[in-house]
């Protein structure tokens, strides 16, 4: 179960740091800075990944109660990473150097080793 709340933990941060993302990638307003930010923070895509954020920390200070933070953390952080790369490249249409790609793969043995 500590491993669903984990993965349910991970999801929710992706998609809220996806959301975000796609909130305030919207086109800038005519009005100055504050406008733009008021437009940009207001937007449903930005609320709904605050909202994400919150659920994720609800469900990864469940996952802290019943694993370490040591498993728990490393696990969390890179798994995000490679939901949020996917997306990155598939729907915001960032490129990942092929460098980026090496490291990635090294995070994988990483978390494998991190988990045992």
């Amino acid at each position: 179960m500590k491993w669903l709340i984990l993965l349910t933990a991970l999801i929710l941060n992706a998609v809220a740091n996806i959301l975000i993302k796609a909130g305030m990638s919207r086109p800038d307003t005519q009005g100055g800075l504050l406008e733009t930010l008021k437009v940009k923070w207001l937007s449903l895509p930005v609320i709904l990944g605050v909202i994400f954020f919150g659920l994720a920390l609800g469900a990864y200070s469940i996952t802290l109660k019943k694993m370490p933070l040591s498993v728990a953390y490393p696990i969390m952080t890179t798994g995000g990473l490679f939901i949020i790369s996917a997306v990155s490249v598939l729907y915001f249409k960032e490129t990942i150097t092929p460098l980026q790609m090496i490291g990635l793969v090294l995070l994988v043995g990483g978390i494998w080793l991190v988990a045992k």
